[in-house]
């Protein structure tokens, strides 16, 4: 379904993305893991040309995208075809959830209200919001929002949905009501590509997780071989890391 080869992205002399291989095939649920300043964000936002990179070569869905010279129409019809979700929401502070989620419909894929109206209730219903369907994002928690976000998305029927870090901002009880809904979507056999500190998740709910250190992938694989046997020191250190910090 996606494939990229060779991105590179540097901003000014600082080289974030060196090179980075990798392939989606449908349904999968990638995590992408690693530390802080490894290029985990910078490669999603490339992928959905948010960020412009330097180098590298996107397949998506039969069509072969030159990233740094691909023109506006090809990455609009692009992204009409693909989801984003955000770790701080992105939401419309004036708009209610209802008019999030219609938002793009109408505007950006010039839908009819009422069809529009439609499809956001089915996907607010979807992520346990239809009761709040006329709130601001004030009047919502943070994971309600979140999960505006991901009904926005959804709202969209994508190929394929980029989470940055859809939990971060997000305190422990609030995360799960969020983890739940992507792993519904996994269940159903939405393709995923998720950058994501979320061990748990990451272990039970995708198939496949790429661990990323100095804008290159390190190593990749299913996930239970990447959790129980991984090859690189590297992971090793890492998940140690990961598993001293989880018992403290």
């Amino acid at each position: 379904m996606l494939e990229i080869k060779n991105i590179k992205k540097s901003f000014g002399s600082l080289k974030v993305l060196d090179g980075v291989d990798l392939k989606v095939e449908k349904g999968d649920v990638i995590a992408i893991l690693g530390p802080s300043g490894s290029g985990k964000t910078t490669l999603l936002r490339c992928l959905n040309f948010l960020e412009k990179a330097d180098e590298g070569i996107l397949t998506f869905d039969g069509e072969e995208y030159d990233l740094p010279r691909t023109s506006k129409k090809a990455i609009a019809d692009m992204r009409k075809k693909t989801a984003f979700v955000f770790q701080n929401y992105n939401l419309f502070e004036n708009k209610t959830a209802l008019q999030n989620v219609t938002e793009g419909l109408v505007i950006g894929r010039k839908m009819n209200k009422n069809e529009a109206h439609d499809i956001a209730m089915k996907a607010l219903q979807k992520v346990g919001l239809s009761d709040r369907a006329s709130h601001y994002p004030q009047q919502l928690s943070g994971g309600q929002q979140q999960r505006v976000a991901i009904a926005r998305a959804i709202a969209t029927n994508p190929k394929i949905i980029f989470f940055d870090e859809p939990t971060s901002a997000l305190d422990p009880e609030l995360t799960g009501e969020v983890l739940a809904v992507m792993r519904q979507l996994a269940d159903e056999g939405m393709t995923m590509l998720v950058v994501t500190h979320e061990i748990g998740f990451a272990r039970t709910v995708s198939n496949r997780v790429v661990f990323m250190d100095g804008g290159s992938i390190v190593e990749s694989g299913d996930s239970r071989t990447f959790f129980e046997s991984p090859r690189e020191e590297r992971t090793r250190a890492f998940l140690r890391l990961i598993g001293d910090s989880m018992a403290e």
